[in-house]
């Protein structure tokens, strides 16, 4: 059964005959996951959300663990967390009038403190007649910059842009890796005419002083590629690393091109 956790002290709700007695739901039969919505907030700031006052709420810490989870021990909720994931649910109030039952359930708002990867998100909620939500406490630039550090620290420049760029052809970029938008268009360069290239995704890695571009490589006609025609100032300034993933590539063939930058705003 979902129980408040240890952070606060247990309030117990005693079922009675023509009495009022709150409702728990167990964990092991959430809200059907297609029904969640998606919201996502970062810590150093009060985010006002509306949780489902019926289902139980799924809150995730993306990279971590929940170390804590804080909130008012006198309101009808009760929490449980494991490693990166805790659940929330707002009990219900149910009173048994000689065989009449009635149901009400919480709309006050609560305030809950939520500590994840050494930050505090303060989640000002706002229960509603809605299906179960799904949070997603995601990192602020602080805490990316640490988990770059840790990530990158120990290696030397070239071994960085390799860890990177094998973390973008992958498809697996760590969360600490910041999601910039990619510039829309195509480009063309001089030195490669009748090959277009279309970015498809741009990150930041903060903390480490750089970032990286993906592009799709798109030629009109056969071509053998050579890296160093991309150290072209229009893919950015400081560019100290570029891979393709394939070298030759026939018309309407898409190849794949990695450019590391010093920098994290390029």
């Amino acid at each position: 059964m979902l129980k408040p956790t240890r952070s606060w002290p247990t309030r117990h709700w005693p079922a009675r005959a023509g009495g009022a007695v709150l409702l728990a739901a167990t964990l092991l039969a959430p809200a059907a996951p297609v029904q969640a919505q998606a919201i996502m907030v970062l810590p150093g700031q009060t985010s006002t959300i509306r949780l489902s006052n019926h289902d139980i709420n799924h809150v995730v810490c993306e990279g971590g663990e929940i170390e804590d989870v804080r909130f008012s021990a006198e309101k009808a909720i009760a929490v449980e967390k494991a490693g990166s994931d805790a659940w929330i649910k707002f009990l219900v109030k149910e009173v048994d009038d000689t065989g009449a039952v009635t149901r009400s359930y919480v709309t006050t708002p609560s305030e809950f403190f939520v500590a994840c990867n050494g930050a505090i998100y303060t989640l000002y909620s706002e229960p509603s007649d809605i299906p179960a939500q799904t949070v997603t406490l995601t990192p602020g630039r602080v805490q990316r910059a640490k988990a770059n550090a840790d990530l990158l620290g120990p290696l030397v420049e070239e071994e960085r842009a390799v860890s990177i760029t094998l973390a973008m052809l992958q498809d697996r970029l760590p969360a600490s890796f910041a999601e910039v938008a990619p510039a829309s268009g195509t480009l063309t360069l001089t030195g490669l005419p009748g090959t277009r290239l279309t970015e498809r995704r741009r990150v930041a890695v903060e903390g480490a002083g750089l970032s990286a571009s993906e592009y799709l490589v798109s030629p009109d006609a056969p071509v053998t590629l050579d890296e160093r025609s991309f150290l072209d100032r229009n893919l950015g300034t400081n560019i100290i690393a570029v891979t393709l993933d394939r070298l030759a590539l026939k018309a309407g063939e898409t190849g794949r091109l990695v450019v590391i930058r010093r920098g994290e705003a390029q």
